[in-house]
Formats: structure tokens, sequence, C-alpha cells
């Protein structure tokens, strides 16, 4: 599997605690970048030389949430290509429509079995080490 840079915007440390309890037991080596919010995210963001290979984004957060955030990262000419998966407990028809309108690349409800938060994040981890838009993404960066 592919090495990638997440950056992982949550702000619940339980969560953040369940996703590198995952990660660890599922042993990758993957390098996340934390944000509490999507403020902080986009700080993140406009500060790294490299940028990530996808975001994970919660939708509820203080200051600025997920929706906001992805507004302001679409609308960006940089940051738009930047896969983004929504990582979230909601499963609010509005939300998952706005999201995707917005461009996300993926949404995911947190389910509540801790089995099958780690079936999903193995696959979605599965998924975009082997996706060709990390290794284009790569590519514009190092001939910009």
């Amino acid at each position: 599997m592919k090495k990638l840079n997440i950056l992982f915007i949550e702000d619940d440390a339980i969560e953040q605690m369940k996703f590198h309890r995952v990660l660890e037991n599922l042993n990758v080596n993957h390098h996340i970048i934390e944000a509490q919010n999507g403020e902080e995210a986009l700080s993140i963001l406009t500060s790294q030389k490299e940028l990530p290979d996808i975001i994970l984004l919660d939708i509820n957060m203080p200051r600025m949430d997920g929706i906001e955030f992805l507004s302001l990262l679409k609308a960006d000419e940089k940051l738009k290509f930047l896969p983004t998966i929504i990582l979230t407990t909601s499963n609010n028809r509005r939300e998952v429509l706005k999201c995707y309108e917005i461009g996300i690349a993926g949404y995911i409800v947190k389910p509540l079995k801790y089995e099958d938060y780690v079936i999903k994040i193995q696959n979605l981890l599965n998924y975009w080490s082997h996706n060709e838009l990390i290794t284009f993404n790569k590519i514009t960066q190092c001939t910009e």
C-alpha cells in the first residue's frame, strides 16, 4: 500500500484516538496531519509546502464547519482537486447532497461498531492508495 499524506480534520479527541488506533491495528504507515476545524485546516493547507493526498473531513465542528471549509477549498484553484472524503456521524440527506454538490470524493457515515469502522477505514485507505488522482496531483505539484 502506497503511503498517503492525510489531512484529518476532526474536533473530537475520542474520534481522533479511534482513527489512530485503527491505523495502528491495520499496521499502515500513513502520514497524518491533524486539524481541529476548518479554519485550522485552511491555515495548514496554505502554509504547507506539500499538499496532502486526501482530506478526511468531519462536518460538525466549531468555528468553521465541514461544509464551510469544503466550499472554500473547492473555490481555491490550487486546492480544489484535493480528494475530500466526509467522515462523520451525520447521515442528514440534505448535508450529503450539499457535500456532493460542492465536490466531495466520498461520504462515509461512522458506524457505531468499532469493527465496522475499521473495515470502512481500511477500504477507504486501500482505494485512495491506489487511485491515479493521487499520482497526478503529486506530479502537478512538482511541476508548478
